[in-house]
């Protein structure tokens, strides 16, 4: 029988068993659609008027300029925000001077720890709410730009320091500044690192966008309200705003993994061993 590190091959009374387990499973999670679709049915969620709005072109311009672009324009604000502000904070919590590693830390600790819906709400007491129409979009872009920006503070921090340390020690033995080391040496060399979670906090952000709608600000969720209230249809308006996010998502992240293997190259996460070869450390 084959082994594995972590546990043994299952053997065939193990195997069937699972087998059953996954079809159990299977049979009672069609049961469930198949009850959640009895009582859409039911309701006359699953009517055609109920769907008509979403292939009507008046409404469908509605959905993608009011509610599509909108979203991805508070989304990119607050991606670019996020990443400008944590790779500031990141590389400060890395600093010599206390000066600056202590004002970034709080900044991090701070951010990272309130809510980003109080956040936003926070803005828009103090601003969005004497702005007329254009203030709680600013307001969601902030707030996003902030949380965000604390978390992948922490994320450039880990990867400027996950760099193997030789890189840095033969940085400084040839006369570089750390400012040097940090950006022409650590720093590039981390964004292999760094890829995935800064992808996965860029997919994070186009989601928050949604809470917006706490504040009246512009986006999909905003544009749902006056939907299903026009034509008394909340599932579906739901299902298809859910399905645009995840069509966004998908669309993010497909781009970031383009841009990665444009810029970066490889995707797999940089390795010691694949610093410099034997016969080149030898030298």
């Amino acid at each position: 029988m084959s082994t594995s590190v972590l546990f043994d091959a299952p053997g065939p009374k193990t195997v069937r068993r699972h087998r059953l387990y996954t079809v159990l499973t299977v049979v009672v999670l069609l049961a469930l659609l198949a009850l959640v679709g009895l009582r859409l049915s039911s309701s006359g969620q699953l009517e055609g008027d109920k769907w008509e709005v979403f292939v009507t072109p008046a409404y469908l311009e509605r959905i993608l300029v009011d509610g599509v672009l909108e979203t991805l324009k508070m989304a990119a604000g607050g991606i670019v925000g996020a990443v400008l502000l944590g790779l500031v904070l990141g590389i400060g919590k890395l600093s010599d001077h206390a000066v600056v590693r202590l004002p970034s830390w709080a900044l991090v600790e701070f951010f990272r720890a309130v809510p980003v819906l109080m956040l936003m709400i926070f803005f828009f007491s103090v601003y969005g709410i004497y702005n007329g129409s254009s203030g709680p979009f600013w307001c969601v872009v902030w707030a996003l730009s902030l949380y965000n920006g604390a978390v992948l503070a922490e994320v450039f921090r880990a990867g400027i320091l996950a760099v193997p340390a030789g890189q840095a020690e033969a940085a400084y033995a040839i006369g570089m500044r750390k400012t040097q080391v940090v950006w022409i040496i650590l720093l590039p060399q981390a964004v292999k690192i760094m890829i995935p979670a800064i992808i996965s906090q860029c997919v994070v952000t186009l989601k928050d966008t949604s809470l917006g709608y706490a504040i009246a600000a512009p986006g999909l969720t905003a544009l749902a309200r006056p939907l299903y209230l026009e034509f008394q249809n909340h599932v579906p308006v739901f299902i298809v705003i859910a399905a645009i996010y995840l069509v966004l998502n998908l669309l993010l992240t497909a781009l970031a993994n383009v841009v990665q293997r444009r810029f970066v190259g490889e995707r797999k996460p940089l390795e010691v061993s694949a610093v410099g070869t034997a016969d080149q450390r030898t030298v």
